[in-house]
C-alpha cells in the first residue's frame, strides 16, 4: 500500500467508462503503471481520436511513460494546465474485462490501481512494433525490366521464380552469387522488397487428436465443465479427484471445447517445475506446445507471449500466477491446477491469490472457472458446501492403478542409527526397491544440507546480518545461504564469534545431508537431488524429470517441488523423512498445509501398474493429520479443520487482513507502530490485533512489526483499514503493507 505520493500533476481516478472515443481538444484520464491513486487527465491533440483501452504514451515531468486511457478526464484541473497526449500505441487496446478486472483487485487489496495494471503490462517492448527484416522475392512483371543479364543474374531469377520471398544472403547463397549481384537487381526492379518479422508465430492446437479413452466419471465431469463452456457465462467448478484420476484429461477436454467455440484458454500453474510433464501430456493431446508464460522466460519471449496473447493468435496459455493478468481478447475458460498451494498467493507488491483472483475474472468475463486438485483448500471446500462452486469429483485412479498404502514409523519406538535420519524400516523398504530394480522417493521439505550450524566451543549460531533468520548450510556450493533474503557467504573453517577451527557443528538435516546419508547406504545407487536450490531454472528441471523417466535414476531426494504433478511409473515407494515439519509453527493453516503436502507427495507412489508404499516418519503418530493420512479420510479431516475455523471466528468463516510496518529505524517503526494502535477505529465486528514484532522482526536490513485485523465474514475490511489508515501520518522511511487474506505469517 502507497502512502505517500509525489506528482507532477493532479491526478483523478476515472469515475466512468470513456463514451465512444475522444477527439482533438477533448480530455482522458490516463493510467499510468506506477503507484499513484488514479488517473491523470491529459488533452486529446488535434488529429488524433482516443477511446478506452488504447495504450498511449504521454509527458509525466521530463520523460514519457506508456499509459492506458482509462475513461473521461476528471474536468477538475483547468485544460490550460494540462499536458497533452503524445501518441497513441500500434496495439490492441486493453479489453474492457481486464480494466474492470485491474479495478476490482485495486479496489480489493487496497493497492493503488497504477500498481495493479503495472501487473497486465510486465512485458518489455510488446508494446513496441515488432522489429522487421528485409526479404527479396521476383516483382510482378520483373521480366519487362530485366536489366542487361550476365550468368550471375540469371542464376539469380532461376531461384525467385518460385515466389518465395528471401533475405539478401540466403538468396546470394542458393543461387552462389555475391549479395551485389541481389542488390543490383533489387535497384533495377527486378527484385521488390517484402517486409517480414522474424518473430515466431503460435501453433494452432489440433482439435482431431485422439483423445485417451475416459472413464465414465471423467467422461461425466468433462461433460458438465464443457456444457457450460459452450452455453457460456460464468460458473465455478471443483474438480476434486485423487492423486492419478486423471484431473488433467478432464479439463484438457472443456480446454478443447472452449477452443473449438473460438475462446482463448489459460491454465494457471503453481511451479514453473510441473511444466516439464504438463507440456509433454499437452502436446500429445493437442499436437503442439501451449504458450508459456513465467518468470524464466526471456524479455523477447515475453514479449511475443504478451502480443499474440493481446493480438488473440495465442489461444492457448500455460503461466504461473501472473498469467492473469494477461490482455486475452477473448479469454473463455480458466483452469487453476493444483488451486490449494499456496505458490498462487502474491506476497510483495500488490498482495493477490490468484486462485480467487481467477474466480473474479471469471465472473467478470462471464465465463467459466475450473479448480483442481486432490487436496482443495478449505476455503473451496467452504464455496462447494455453500453451493457456490459445482463439485465434481474422481474418487479413483485411471486405469489399473491403486491408490498407495499408507503406514507411520514411530520414530520413538523405531529411531535412525546414532548421526542418521533414516529408521532401519525405511532403509530396509529402500533396499527392497533397489532389488526389485523399482524408484524410491525420499521426501524432506527443507533445502541445503543444514538449517542450522552453531559452535560447539561457545554456542554461537551462524546468523544472517540482515534477517532474523539463521544461515543454511549448502555444503555442495561450500556457502553459507539466507532463504529470506538471499544473503550468502563462504562456509567458514573457524567461528566467527570465539575464532575455534573445526568447531562447527551442522544440526538438523537438510536434502543434501539426507543424499549425503544415502549415497554411504546404497553406494551403487543412482542419486538425483531435486531442488530449487540445486536445479536452476525449466530446463534443469526437464532433465532431470527425463533422468527419473527413462530410468537413470534409482532414488529421488527432493523438496515440495517433486510433491505434485510429476507422474513416475516405476516409483513405488515414498519415505517422507520428517512427517511433522510444519504442523506446530503457530499458523492456522498449518495442519491443513501438511496434510495437502504429505497427501500430494503420498500420490507419487505406484501411479502405473505396480502397487506404492508410503512410510512416513514421525514423532507424533497420533496426531489429527496424522491420523488423516494413515486413514485416507481427508474430508473427516476438513470437516474438523472448519469445526474449528468456525469456532474461532477464522477464514474461510471470518475475514483477516495483515498490516506490516517496516523501517531502518527500530525507534521510528516503534513510535508509528503505537501511533496506529491509538488511531484504530472502534467497530464491533471488527478487532486490531498488535502492534507485535513480525515473526521475522528484521528481513533485508527492516525491522518490521505487524498488526492483524480480524473481522467477522459480514464486515467491510477494506473500508475499515483504507479509514485507519488515512487518520495516520506515515515518516517517508516507513513503508507499510497491506494483505488482504494474508496466508504468510512471518
Amino acid at each position: 500500500m502507497t502512502t505517500k505520493l509525489s506528482h507532477s500533476a493532479s491526478p483523478e481516478r476515472a469515475p466512468h467508462a470513456l463514451k465512444g472515443a475522444a477527439a482533438g481538444g477533448e480530455r482522458v484520464g490516463v493510467l499510468l503503471p506506477l503507484a499513484l491513486s488514479g488517473a491523470y487527465d491529459y488533452l486529446v491533440p488535434e488529429g488524433l481520436r482516443l477511446a478506452p483501452g488504447d495504450y498511449v504514451t504521454v509527458p509525466l515531468g521530463p520523460r514519457l511513460m506508456v499509459g492506458v486511457v482509462w475513461g473521461p478526464g476528471s474536468g477538475e484541473v483547468a485544460d490550460k494546465k494540462l499536458k497533452k497526449v503524445a501518441d497513441r500505441l500500434d496495439v490492441p487496446p486493453m479489453p474492457e474485462g481486464l480494466r474492470k478486472f485491474t479495478e476490482w483487485v485495486a479496489d480489493y487489496t487496497l493497492s493503488p490501481p497504477g500498481m495493479v495494471l503495472r501487473l497486465a503490462m510486465r512485458a518489455p517492448g510488446a508494446l513496441e512494433p515488432p522489429r522487421l527484416c528485409t526479404a527479396y522475392r521476383l516483382a510482378e512483371g520483373a521480366e519487362a525490366v530485366l536489366p542487361k543479364m550476365t550468368p550471375a543474374r540469371t542464376r539469380v531469377l532461376d531461384v525467385a521464380r518460385d515466389g518465395f520471398a528471401r533475405r539478401s544472403g540466403e538468396l546470394a547463397e542458393e543461387a552462389g552469387v555475391s549479395a551485389g549481384v541481389v542488390k543490383g537487381l533489387a535497384d533495377a526492379g527486378v527484385l521488390e522488397k517484402v517486409a517480414f518479422t522474424t518473430e515466431r508465430g503460435f501453433d494452432v492446437p489440433d482439435l482431431e487428436v485422439p483423445r485417451p479413452a475416459l472413464s465414465a466419471a471423467q467422461s461425466d465431469a468433462a461433460a458438465a465443465i464443457g456444457t457450460r463452456v459452450e452455453e457460456g457465462g460464468f460458473e465455478t467448478f471443483l474438480l476434486d479427484g485423487v492423486t492419478g484420476s486423471g484431473k488433467t484429461e478432464v479439463y484438457f477436454e472443456a480446454a478443447a471445447r472452449a477452443l473449438a467455440a473460438g475462446r482463448q484458454v489459460l491454465i494457471l500453474l503453481p511451479e514453473i517445475a510441473l511444466t516439464s510433464q504438463f507440456l509433454d501430456r499437452f502436446e500429445a493431446r493437442f499436437g503442439c506446445r501451449p504458450a508459456e508464460w513465467h518468470s524464466d522466460l526471456p524479455a523477447r519471449e515475453r514479449r511475443r507471449v504478451w502480443r499474440g496473447v493481446a493480438e488473440g493468435r495465442a489461444r492457448i496459455v500455460v503461466g504461473a500466477r501472473s498469467a492473469l493478468f494477461l490482455p486475452f481478447a477473448e479469454l473463455g475458460l480458466i483452469v487453476v491446477d493444483e488451486e490449494h498451494e499456496i505458490a498462487f498467493k502474491q506476497d510483495e507488491g500488490v498482495h493477490y491469490n490468484a486462485r480467487d483472483m481467477a474466480v473474479v475474472r471469471g465472473s467478470l468475463g462471464a465465463f467459466p472457472v475450473v479448480l483442481a486438485s486432490a487436496t482443495p483448500a478449505l476455503e473451496t471446500m467452504a464455496n462447494v458446501w455453500a453451493g457456490r462452486y459445482r463439485h465434481l469429483v474422481l474418487s479413483e485412479r485411471h486405469g489399473a492403478a491403486q491408490m498407495p498404502d499408507v503406514f507411520a514409523i514411530d520414530m520413538r519406538a523405531d529411531p535412525p542409527e546414532r548421526g542418521r535420519w533414516l529408521s532401519p524400516r525405511l532403509v530396509k523398504s529402500m533396499a527392497q526397491g533397489l532389488a526389485k530394480e523399482e524408484q524410491s522417493l525420499l521426501f524432506l521439505n527443507r533445502r541445503g544440507y543444514a538449517p542450522l550450524t552453531l559452535c560447539r566451543s561457545c554456542g554461537h549460531r551462524l546468523e544472517c546480518p540482515q534477517c532474523d533468520s539463521w544461515l543454511v548450510e549448502h555444503r555442495f556450493r561450500k556457502e553459507l545461504a539466507c532463504h529470506h533474503c538471499g544473503y550468502t557467504a563462504p562456509s567458514p573453517k573457524a567461528c566467527p564469534a570465539c575464532g575455534a577451527e573445526d568447531a562447527l557443528v551442522a544440526c538438523g538435516p537438510g536434502v543434501e545431508r539426507i543424499a549425503e546419508e544415502v549415497t554411504e547406504l546404497f553406494p551403487e545407487a543412482r542419486v538425483a537431488l531435486l531442488s530449487s536450490d540445486v536445479l536452476r531454472g525449466p530446463a534443469a528441471y526437464r532433465e532431470a524429470v527425463r533422468q527419473i523417466e527413462e530410468h537413470e535414476v534409482d532414488i529421488i531426494i527432493g523438496t515440495q517441488v517433486v510433491a505434485k504433478g510429476h507422474n513416475f511409473p516405476l516409483l513405488t515407494l515414498v519415505g517422507v523423512v520428517d512427517s511433522d515439519l510444519g504442523l506446530e509453527n503457530g499458523d492456522l493453516r498449518a495442519a491443513e498445509r501438511t496434510f495437502q503436502l504429505l497427501h500430494q507427495v503420498s500420490g507419487r507412489a505406484g501411479r502405473a501398474e505396480k502397487p506404492g508404499r508410503v512410510l512416513m516418519q514421525t514423532y507424533m503418530p497420533e496426531h489429527g493429520v496424522m491420523r488423516a493420512l494413515l486413514s485416507g479420510d481427508r474430508d473427516a479431516f476438513l470437516e474438523r479443520e472448519a469445526a474449528g475455523r468456525e469456532r474461532l471466528g477464522y477464514p474461510p468463516y471470518g475475514r483477516l487482513a495483515g498490516i506490516v510496518l517496516s523501517s531502518p529505524r527500530l525507534d521510528q517503526l516503534q513510535a508509528l507502530a503505537r501511533d496506529m494502535a491509538r488511531l484504530a477505529p472502534l467497530s464491533e465486528k471488527i478487532d486490531v490485533l498488535g502492534p507485535a514484532p513480525a515473526p521475522l522482526a528484521l528481513l533485508r536490513g527492516r525491522h518490521r512489526m505487524r498488526f492483524l485485523v480480524k473481522a467477522r465474514r459480514e464486515a467491510h475490511i477494506q473500508g475499515y483499514i483504507a479509514q485507519w489508515l488515512a487518520q495516520v501520518q506515515i515518516p517517508a522511511a516507513v513503508r507499510v503493507a497491506v494483505d488482504i487474506d494474508p496466508y504468510n505469517f512471518s
